[in-house]
């Protein structure tokens, strides 16, 4: 792969919509619907989100999503990095790209909720100064979520 971009794009594209769906699969095989927060396509594109997708040569790899919430925090949505692109980083250069962003709005911290089967996404977060927190906003507890939180 020569050349790798993150950029802020429209999620209703064709190649994004595949990657979101197949975000979507994934997660559905590993929760059931109640621990599954997905954003869809519509609320992806609303006015508080901005939303990212990685591409190697021109092909849509990996997205990831920030929703700034109106008190002043962001919230990290459907990060998610297609299988055959995993080990190019591309989580790591997404989170990086998402937490600018979050720092050029004026964003106190950025918030996420992930699940307790995904250890390579827990990985990345604590390794990037996550930590772990309560149910925030509109999530209520539960066993199979880790909410996090990163000050800005």
């Amino acid at each position: 792969m020569t050349q790798i971009t993150v950029r802020i794009e429209s999620p209703r594209q064709a190649d994004v919509v595949r990657l979101v769906e197949a975000l979507d699969n994934y997660q559905s095989g590993l929760y059931p619907p109640e621990s599954n927060h997905f954003l869809d396509l519509e609320g992806l594109a609303g006015p508080s989100v901005r939303f990212f997708v990685a591409r190697g040569d021109g092909r849509a790899l990996g997205c990831g999503a920030l929703r700034i919430d109106p008190a002043g925090w962001g919230e990290l949505k459907r990060m998610f990095v297609s299988p055959e692109a995993r080990g190019l980083k591309l989580g790591r250069r997404l989170l990086e790209r998402i937490e600018e962003e979050a720092r050029r709005a004026g964003l106190s911290c950025v918030r996420l909720e992930t699940g307790i089967h995904q250890p390579e996404a827990l990985g990345l977060y604590r390794s990037a100064g996550y930590v772990e927190r309560e149910a925030f906003g509109e999530y209520s507890p539960d066993s199979l979520s880790v909410f996090m939180e990163k000050s800005l």
